[in-house]
């Protein structure tokens, strides 16, 4: 794919939009940075945070560079005074907040023997609790501007084995479905539609470090298995997950709220 460029243009005219996790992890295009990227080609103004403050920048020069409106911020999202700062810059920045996108994730594997306490905390920390801590600041802004949209980045890893495994990621991506679909309720009468992306196997640099000694530790083999897995015969990329996400973000999903949107080539459709 071209870098995510399309036809469409102008879905997200007059809107303001935070993504938390804009940055890549490496070089290329990582799920948060292309959202982040092909939101604001579609017309909105961003604000991309990540731990990052050179990613984020690395997202907010691109998005300058194309014309388009960012500014960039830093923050760890496992914490609430971050997640404070972030919404409220946003806010300084552009006056209002109309969608939260929640990309954050790291990924650690092992099952409960092999996994550390330590590495079990810190992956509930950086891809669940960041949500609860993210949407508990944000959540107040929404209402106060009548409404919006908040996008959750989980994985098919919440709904099935992936291959070997993956604990602490599965459970932690399986609370956010069920945390988007609690939310999606709550928060329906106020206008807020809240609704989860589940990718699949992906090309993206996240997989290239914590994810290949899983594989022999040899990169090419990984991709090349994890290529023939998908029905299609081939992982998606960030740029899968971006559209999917602008569309549950946009006025086209006007009535769709606590909907888990799977992204990944008919992967879930295989019983092996």
């Amino acid at each position: 794919m071209s870098e995510g460029k399309n036809v469409v243009v102008g879905r997200m005219d007059g809107k303001v939009v935070l993504v938390a996790g804009a940055g890549s992890s490496g070089p290329g295009w990582g799920n948060g940075k292309a959202a982040a990227v092909l939101y604001a080609r579609e017309g909105a103004r961003v604000l991309a945070a990540d731990r990052s403050l050179k990613a984020a920048d690395e997202t907010r020069d691109i998005i300058r560079g194309e014309g388009g409106t960012c500014e960039a911020f830093a923050a760890d999202v496992s914490r609430s005074a971050d997640c404070a700062a972030m919404v409220a810059a946003c806010v300084a920045a552009y006056g209002r907040l109309d969608v939260l996108h929640n990309n954050v994730g790291i990924a650690e594997t092992g099952g409960p023997v092999e996994a550390s306490e330590e590495s079990w905390n810190r992956v509930i920390a950086v891809n669940q609790t960041s949500v609860f801590l993210t949407c508990k600041h944000a959540l107040p802004v929404l209402l106060g501007g009548g409404g919006g949209a908040i996008v959750n980045i989980a994985s098919v890893a919440a709904i099935r084995w992936i291959g070997f495994p993956y604990l602490a990621y599965s459970a932690s991506k399986a609370a956010i479905v069920a945390m988007t679909q609690n939310m999606a309720v709550q928060y329906a009468p106020d206008r807020i539609r809240v609704n989860c992306v589940l990718p699949g196997l992906m090309d993206t640099p996240m997989i290239r470090e914590p994810l290949t000694a899983n594989y022999g530790g040899d990169v090419e083999t990984m991709i090349a298995t994890r290529n023939a897995q998908v029905p299609t015969g081939r992982m998606g990329d960030g740029w899968d997950t971006a559209h999917a996400a602008l569309f549950l973000a946009s006025d086209e999903a006007r009535y769709i709220t606590g909907a888990q949107l799977v992204v990944d080539g008919g992967f879930t459709l295989r019983a092996a």
